[in-house]
Order: C-alpha cells, then sequence, then structure tokens
C-alpha cells in the first residue's frame, strides 16, 4: 500500500489527534504517500507533518452558506477535480461522519473507516468498502492509531509523536524574557475560566520573572486578551496569528495554561508543557495527551481553582 487518502476535516483538535495515526504509518509504513482533506482554516497542521504529502484544502463550512452560489460551485468543481486526479489504494475516513464519508466517495480507491458500533454516524459506515471495529472509550488520539494500524495492516503501538517540524519563531513582539502563552480563549462561554483567575494566574506568573502571551481568534477574543494583559504585569495580546506560527509560539514557551480549546491541544503537539483546564467538559477521551508534560484538570461543572493550576505549572514548568 503505497498511496492513501486521509479523512479528517475538523475540527482543529481532531486534525491535531489524528497527527500520531500518520506518524504510526511511517513508521510501520516507510514510504508510504499521505495526501490529506481538511478544512481550509486547518490547512497548515498537516502541513507541518514530513510524511503527509499534499494537502487538500475543503471548503464545506463556508460553501454551506451559499451552495448554489456560482463560486462556491466553481470552488467545488476546482476542489472535486484535484481529488480524483490521483488513485489511492486505500481511502481512509478518520472522521466517522457522513459528510467527509461522502466526501471520501468522490475520491477514487476503496475506502475505509470504523464500523456501526464504532462510528460517531452509524449511516457513514454504510459507504465503507472495509469496516474495522475500535473502542469508543479510548481517547481521540488512540482510536485514530488504531484504526489506521487496522487499515492498514500492521500491529498498532509505539511512542506517541505528532511528528510535527515547527519552524523557530522569533518575531519583533514576543517579550525579551521567558514567556507563558495563556489560551483563554474557547467556542463556548460555559468553557471560559474566570477573568479573575487569569489574572491573579498571570501575576503570579511575573513574580517568577515570566511574561504572559494571550492569543486570540475573534475580535471579542482579542478585546479579552487586551483587558487581561492590560491587568497582567509584563503581559501582551499577540497579533492575529496564523496555526503555524501559533505553534512556533507555543513551541518556545516555557509553560502554556489554557481552556478546552484546539490550541491546547497544539501545544501538546509540539511537546510544550501544557496545563489544560477544563470547566464544562470532561477531558477523558479529548483531553490533552502527550509524551512529554500534559495535565488535564476539572471537569464539567467544575473548574479547577487559581491554586491546583498554579500548583501544575510549577509543576511543568520548563527552567
Amino acid at each position: 500500500m503505497s498511496r492513501i487518502l486521509l479523512l479528517r476535516l475538523s475540527s482543529m483538535g481532531d486534525v491535531i489527534h489524528t497527527l500520531p495515526a500518520v506518524s504510526d504509518l511511517a513508521r510501520a509504513r516507510p514510504g508510504t504517500t499521505v495526501d490529506w482533506v481538511v478544512e481550509e482554516g486547518f490547512a497548515e497542521l498537516p502541513r507541518l507533518h514530513p510524511a503527509v504529502g499534499e494537502v487538500l484544502p475543503i471548503a464545506l463550512r463556508r460553501w454551506r452558506k451559499s451552495p448554489l452560489n456560482a463560486h462556491t460551485r466553481s470552488e467545488f468543481a476546482d476542489f472535486r477535480s484535484r481529488l480524483q486526479s490521483s488513485r489511492y489504494d486505500l481511502v481512509l475516513d478518520i472522521q466517522g461522519l457522513l459528510k467527509s464519508a461522502v466526501v471520501g466517495k468522490l475520491a477514487h480507491g476503496p475506502m475505509a473507516g470504523y464500523d456501526r458500533h464504532s462510528i460517531r454516524e452509524p449511516l457513514a459506515s454504510l459507504l465503507y468498502r472495509q469496516r474495522h471495529a475500535v473502542g469508543r472509550h479510548l481517547h481521540a488520539v488512540e482510536r485514530s492509531r488504531q484504526l489506521m494500524a487496522a487499515a492498514v495492516g500492521y500491529a498498532p503501538g509505539g511512542p506517541l509523536d505528532y511528528g510535527l517540524r515547527v519552524p523557530a519563531f522569533t518575531p519583533d513582539w514576543l517579550p525579551q524574557q521567558p514567556y507563558a502563552v495563556l489560551l483563554t480563549a474557547t467556542s463556548r462561554a460555559d468553557k471560559e475560566w474566570a477573568e479573575a483567575n487569569w489574572i491573579a494566574l498571570g501575576q503570579q506568573l511575573a513574580e517568577r520573572g515570566i511574561a504572559s502571551v494571550l492569543p486570540w481568534g475573534s475580535a471579542a477574543e482579542r478585546e479579552r486578551a487586551e483587558r487581561l494583559a492590560a491587568a497582567i504585569p509584563a503581559a501582551c495580546a499577540a497579533p492575529r496569528l496564523g496555526l503555524g506560527d501559533a505553534a512556533g509560539l507555543l513551541a518556545g514557551s516555557r509553560i502554556v495554561v489554557g481552556v478546552d480549546t484546539g490550541l491546547a491541544h497544539l501545544a501538546a503537539a509540539v511537546a510544550a508543557p501544557v496545563v489544560a483546564i477544563f470547566c464544562a467538559s470532561d477531558p477523558i477521551k479529548t483531553g490533552v495527551l502527550a509524551d512529554s508534560y500534559a495535565v488535564n484538570l476539572g471537569q464539567h461543572g467544575a473548574a479547577p481553582d487559581v491554586a491546583t493550576v498554579w500548583q501544575a505549572v510549577t509543576a511543568g514548568m520548563r527552567p
């Protein structure tokens, strides 16, 4: 098996959780080419993995807003043409959704995925030629690794390696002193950690000579980052960053502290020490996971306090 098409369209955390499966494949089947279909906003991530060949960005999130628009139809036609320009020994749907399975049916190659007992949307499994049982109780990283191993035909296991190759990141705005990254933004308000907690944590970092850097994604998140940075000594709100630059920022930090967000998983993927804070979700299946320092605190309805987070920060901070 020399060429595989991987279907993992979104979200950021899910894309990151799939990377170790690609590293496993590269070790078990050297020389295999892996192409990857992914939502356009996350396309930078697979490109950081040396075992990934062609990245095929798709824009389902944008196209569904105006599906009959002439520009949408033209973009979709271009995507389908590019997708169908190659033949694959295997099309692997690690996403396990009907939308990803339908995209896979457009490609040239036999498709595989989870069986109906293992998959998030059982209807999608009807579109696969090969179906594999993988425990639903497993962490998302392990589910991806086991599906890849079963579909390709090698024994799962080995070191957990996200495989990302991140270039050095040294912009002029970055603090000259050692820094921590505080990921205060998340997709839902109930997943947020109180601003007073972030300020208290940032003040403790400043007392250790550690500056705080606060990334953001939306206008509202930028306002919060700037508000918090103004209240924390030696802190700054980062400019808007692409995912490649965000990976470089995280990789160079002394420690990353973040709520349940894709960037916390990216921190784990680049082997930065990371403390993940859970306020309205449980980390059992989707918490940060790495062979480096990666700690999950809190659970649904029970956010950790500042003292608990600070203890984890001091235990894992790089010297």
